[in-house]
């Protein structure tokens, strides 16, 4: 049952059992407040109510700072994400964080280029990608305004179980909390709400977007220890040619890459209130769903000379939406952004991502689209 209709039954029979003169439990209950003043003073005005609770969550797509040890940016990463501080600015902000936050491990992911025969012509990559940041850059992730990353996702473990485990340290270390692995269940709360954030991707290190059954269960145990649930998943294929979602499986370089729409939807009907995607590196479009917003991939965030800059993979987006205390959708808007100067993320003043999202709902998700207003605006 949703906690939707649990919050309406509690409050109806709380409305039965205090019904002025009836009783609960055997005992009296009082009329009400009689006025000291006497027969025919005017009544005190009835207390207001307080404004129901909500929680805003800020969420980002794939962030890369740079790449250690030659593709750091300048100042260390100072005022890295200054550009879009306010957009960034919620009572809960995450995001995919797609590199190791280590020193190096002796961890070699990706094998040496093969030396050419001679005359032969040289190969410029080997079409494998590794990353990795210093830890120190854990501060600046913090400083940027983010309070939870999702480390489900192929790079986390670019420099092996020792990489991802110093990660998961130096998160910790400058107060964030990582999510994504298995069985994991990240609780962070902020005016009172209790949000559960789960992560999902592909591979063995993290919960897997490819086992629908284990999912439904890890949302159903995450919805009993939070009032909220947020959902991220890294589904879904790579690249300009990706940012379309269909039903069915996807698959990127012979890998299954999970069905987007049928994971989406089934966690959602096991609880979660937000599901937020990525993973193909550009934006797709949005869906509610049950009453619950799906984005099925924020696209490209930050990637600081490591990640293409060019339309549409340099275009993404800060998804901001506001709850309430069950979960139910409040308000959200979707605010532009673009990489800039290198690969810094900032608010994108053409706006391309509200075109983008808005086109990409209509034509993939025609019964059930956003609808994305001019300034950004999300309503179903």
């Amino acid at each position: 049952m949703r906690k939707g209709l649990l919050a309406g039954a509690a409050a109806l029979a709380l409305v039965v059992t205090g019904c002025a003169g009836g009783t609960t439990s055997g005992r009296p209950v009082a009329a009400g407040p009689v006025s000291a003043a006497g027969p025919g003073a005017e009544p005190s005005a009835a207390p207001r109510a307080a404004p129901p609770a909500t929680i805003t969550i800020a969420a980002v797509g794939d962030i890369l700072m740079g790449n250690a040890p030659d593709k750091l940016p300048p100042n260390n990463g100072r005022g890295f994400f200054d550009r879009v501080a306010e957009p960034l600015r919620a009572d809960l902000t995450m995001g995919n964080l797609e590199t190791p936050l280590s020193e190096p491990t002796g961890h070699s992911k990706c094998p040496p280029p093969a030396t050419p025969a001679p005359g032969a012509p040289t190969r410029a990559s080997t079409g494998c990608y590794a990353f990795r940041m210093p830890p120190s850059y854990a501060n600046v992730l913090r400083d940027g305004g983010f309070h939870v990353l999702t480390l489900a996702n192929n790079h986390t473990n670019d420099a092996g179980p020792t990489g991802l485990r110093n990660t998961r340290a130096a998160l910790a270390a400058a107060g964030l909390k990582p999510s994504g692995g298995p069985g994991e269940i990240t609780l962070y709360e902020a005016k009172g709400i209790k949000v559960a954030v789960l992560g999902f991707g592909p591979y063995s290190w993290m919960q897997r977007v490819t086992d629908i059954p284990a999912a439904v269960e890890l949302v159903r145990d995450a919805q009993a220890q939070a009032d909220v649930v947020v959902v991220n998943m890294h589904a879904g294929g790579e690249g300009s040619d990706r940012q379309h979602v269909r039903p069915g499986t996807e698959t990127f370089l012979g890998e299954n890459r999970g069905d987007p729409i049928k994971f989406a939807r089934a966690v959602v009907d096991a609880g979660a209130d937000l599901v937020v995607g990525h993973s193909p590196h550009v934006l797709r479009g949005m869906e509610f769903y049950r009453g619950r917003l799906i984005a099925y991939s924020m696209g490209n965030f930050a990637g600081y000379r490591v990640l293409n800059a060019s339309f549409p993979m340099g275009v993404g987006g800060v998804l901001r939406a506001t709850l309430a205390k069950d979960g139910s959708w409040v308000s959200g808007t979707l605010v532009p952004t673009a990489m800039v100067d290198g690969g810094f993320p900032a608010v994108d003043p053409k706006q391309r991502a509200l075109t983008l999202v808005r086109d990409l709902s209509a034509a993939d998700l025609p019964s059930s689209a956003v609808e994305v207003a001019p300034d950004g605006t999300l309503t179903p």
